[in-house]
């Protein structure tokens, strides 16, 4: 298990993470990607799905057309860990 991270933690990675957002009352993180059509961001999709089940930390999301929004968070640590950073990271990679 990872610990849960602080707020202060959790603003000083998304300060190297472009476009995440910390929502408090969610106790989580977030994220919209937009693509340039459905073929790219199923792509992205399918890429990170294949790292989720190598982590076992999977990302809640929803895709309409070429948008796909994401939220991180740790439930068996209710709040967001250092597993939700990394999966961030690797997206923002993976988005180009």
């Amino acid at each position: 298990m990872s610990d849960q991270l602080t707020e202060q933690e959790i603003n000083q990675a998304l300060s190297n993470l472009a476009g995440w957002a910390y929502v408090t009352d969610e106790k989580a993180i977030k994220k919209t990607f937009l693509f340039k059509n459905f073929s790219e961001a199923w792509g992205f999709m399918n890429r990170v799905a294949l790292l989720a089940e190598k982590m076992d930390h999977h990302p809640e999301w929803f895709n309409v057309y070429n948008r796909v929004e994401v939220t991180m968070t740790t439930h068996d640590e209710d709040g967001v860990t250092l597993k939700d950073v990394t999966m961030a990271t690797a997206m923002n990679g993976f988005a180009g």
